[in-house]
């Protein structure tokens, strides 16, 4: 649980998926595979009713009692998780990176901070050699990231899918779960899939309504952005952003230590507009 890569759900969702070669979140094209990736992080702009809370919830409870053996056996603390899953491809990655984004601007904002709230409460109870969260909130985030992602279209969900296999390496499935018992990871798998009909179910259709345009009194900072972006435009052409170097863990930073500061992005972002966030 030290990396946000691969924090709660997602890890379901990426890191046992990609322990074998078969179908994707939702329905797609056989023989892909999910990358070992952040996700997702989230969706479309529908509340959801409390039918629809209870069933993805019941279905978190069934998911994280089958996979917490398998995410207890994750070295959540390996910097394997800060590297490029196959090749690096800087401009696929970026593309990859950029469907996440449209996935998380169709959120619903209350949703999103809920599942922001719940991986800020499950960095909190960190603990043992191999970095894990406790099995409440493990079970808690899964829940809340299965909401978020049933409130994204299919086709959503399925564009960042299919951008992250691509710059994924064949090899990686079968390297993830040779670091794990077997059998947890195929339990934790088959409980995961169980899991993703019970959210495709849930699934909203089309995607929300767009962000509306920030209040007035944001006019200041607006002006004040376009001469910071006419002053430092020069510099950012010169950077090097295809560069491996932002692959790199900053030196002398443990996992704990970069997780404490991921974990205060976690909690700013659930504090933010969610509309301007949208909008971001």
């Amino acid at each position: 649980m030290a990396r946000s890569k691969f924090a709660g759900a997602v890890a379901i969702g990426m890191a046992v998926a990609c322990c074998f070669q078969k179908p994707s979140f939702v329905p797609g094209p056989m023989g892909k595979r999910v990358a070992p990736v952040a996700a997702a992080a989230g969706a479309a702009t529908m509340m959801a009713p409390a039918a629809f809370a209870d069933e993805i919830g019941d279905a978190a409870k069934k998911l994280s009692e089958a996979s917490y053996p398998f995410a207890k056996e994750v070295d959540w603390n390996n910097g394997l998780y800060l590297q490029a899953p196959g090749q690096l491809q800087p401009l696929k990655a970026l593309k990859a990176i950029d469907k996440m984004i449209v996935m998380g601007a169709q959120a619903d904002p209350k949703l999103l901070s809920a599942a922001a709230a719940a991986h800020h409460k499950a960095i909190g109870s960190v603990s043992g050699a191999n970095g894990v969260t406790s099995k409440a909130d493990w079970e808690a985030v899964n829940a809340a990231l299965g909401r978020v992602i049933a409130s994204v279209p299919e086709a959503t969900v399925m564009d960042v899918y299919n951008s992250v296999s691509d710059i994924t390496d064949p090899g990686v499935p079968a390297y993830l779960k040779s670091l794990v018992n077997g059998a947890d990871a195929e339990k934790a798998y088959a409980a995961f899939l169980e899991f993703k009909d019970v959210v495709k179910k849930n699934q909203v259709s089309s995607p929300g309504p767009a962000a509306t345009a920030a209040p007035a009194k944001y006019d200041a900072i607006d002006g004040a952005a376009k001469a910071l972006s006419d002053a430092s435009y020069p510099f950012l052409k010169e950077v090097d952003w295809l560069s491996s170097i932002y692959l790199k863990p900053l030196p002398g930073t443990s996992a704990k230590d970069a997780m404490k500061a991921i974990d205060k992005m976690i909690v700013m972002g659930t504090n933010v507009d969610g509309n301007i966030l949208k909008a971001a």
